[in-house]
């Protein structure tokens, strides 16, 4: 029997994962309409856009954006491709190498960025300054929480 605490906790986590997927959904779609660009894309492109010189390892990339290392090589083969990323060998290691942001995926990057922003204005438009900070504040705890801390109480 799950005790009436676990099945708070349960729900809880149950809607977040409702909320995330409900606005993935719908932000996705529309910078896949409006900037033929899908969801996953983006994130990649925001990521390398907020980096040290326009790029990150695979591996980091892999972990910010939540995908195996596998997973990850694979989205970026499809990006440079499509000419927005490029791979670049790290110079000290050659078992490492970089996805770094190319000119043709800046441009993507702030095309996007702008519907985007648009997007989540829309979204929060209910929310106060200080309801998003504290819903910050509270994903930020959330983001601290590490795999062996969850082991814990196994």
């Amino acid at each position: 029997m799950i005790s009436s605490r676990d099945d708070a906790l349960i729900t809880t986590f149950g809607r977040l994962l409702e909320a995330r997927s409900r606005l993935e959904r719908r932000l996705g779609a529309d910078l896949e309409a409006r900037c033929d660009l899908p969801h996953a894309w983006f994130e990649v492109l925001v990521r390398l856009g907020r980096s040290e010189a326009g790029r990150l390892t695979m591996g980091s990339l892999a972990e910010e954006v939540s995908l195996t290392t596998g997973g990850v090589t694979r989205l970026v083969d499809r990006m440079e491709a499509a000419g927005y990323v490029e791979r670049v060998p790290c110079p000290t290691d050659r078992r490492v190498s970089y996805a770094s942001l190319t000119d043709t995926g800046r441009a993507k990057l702030q095309e996007a960025a702008q519907v985007h922003a648009a997007n989540l204005r829309s979204v929060f438009a209910g929310f106060s300054d200080e309801d998003r900070g504290t819903l910050d504040a509270l994903l930020d705890r959330l983001r601290a929480v590490r795999e062996p801390g969850l082991a814990a109480g196994r």
